[in-house]
């Protein structure tokens, strides 16, 4: 049964109060919304209620915001929540404070030595099938925290630290200590015009070109590439490794994309030089 406006603006709003908690760090109970919110719903299940939290998620990627931890976006969404979403996103004023800081803050590289369990698996590329929403509307009403969070250098730069460590360890425990002590980071000691970060190997010595891509927020979270670094990934596709660090603040984890990033992405162009000639 599709759901009604009324539970529509019920279910984004609870989302959203839980939103600004979270990235204002303050603790809150999931089931405890959920079963507040039931009250205000046509007898939906929790799975229901779950499911649509996935759709919610997909829907502030959209708009350029972080989702909950643990709603996994599920893209394929009614197209009234994009709509209902964007309508309640434009009066939260506490909501942009909590999202502005939480993509500013400043980032330590953690002190981590035992790296056994910072690799997962990577997302699956998919074809979206969501009722239409006309682009230019998300576009009028976004404001884009994720690129934000992109463009923080300290958050940037640790997460580029963390992985030196990481390959260090990496090649130390494949049995090659003479190639881990010949991990660069690149971008600090030749500047960040190659198209990757860190200069690392494989086990027979090949090199390995690393571009560090670091969020505060989870697994599913978009992020943003240069036309170097895709060119890069098409012209060195052997030696690309695009290494996605996520959840960098709370427990860091990666995933590692090789070769051509346009096989394991979806491309949307966001920006364009304009020139007279």
């Amino acid at each position: 049964m599709e759901w009604s406006r009324e539970e529509v603006e019920a279910i984004v709003a609870d989302y959203l109060q839980m939103l600004t908690l979270e990235l204002a760090g303050q603790s809150y109970s999931k089931s405890e919304h959920r079963r507040r919110l039931q009250d205000k719903l046509q007898d939906r299940s929790d799975a229901s209620i779950e499911f649509k939290h996935g759709n919610i998620s997909a829907v502030m990627i959209d708009l350029g915001f972080p989702n909950i931890r643990g709603y996994k976006p599920r893209s394929n969404y009614q197209g009234l929540l994009a709509i209902v979403a964007a309508e309640q996103v434009r009066g939260k004023s506490t909501l942009d404070s909590a999202a502005l800081a939480a993509v500013q803050q400043p980032a330590l590289v953690p002190t981590l030595t035992d790296f056994t369990k910072v690799e997962s698996e990577a997302p699956i590329k998919q074809h979206r099938v969501s009722e239409p929403v006309d682009p230019l509307f998300f576009k009028a009403v976004k404001r884009d925290y994720l690129e934000r969070e992109a463009q923080n250098q300290s958050l940037g730069l640790a997460g580029e630290e963390f992985i030196v460590n990481f390959e260090h360890w990496r090649l130390t425990k494949l049995g090659h200590p003479k190639l881990a002590d010949k991990v660069d980071h690149v971008s600090q000691s030749k500047g960040d015009g190659l198209g990757y970060d860190v200069l690392s190997f494989e086990p027979d010595g090949k090199e390995r070109f690393i571009e560090v891509k670091t969020t505060t927020f989870g697994r599913d979270t978009p992020f943003f590439i240069s036309r170097g670094e895709l060119a890069l990934s098409h012209g060195a596709k052997d030696q690309f490794h695009l290494y996605r660090l996520f959840e960098f603040r709370k427990a860091p984890r990666l995933f590692d994309l090789k070769g051509a990033l346009d096989q394991h992405c979806v491309l949307d162009p966001v920006t364009y030089r304009a020139s007279f000639g």
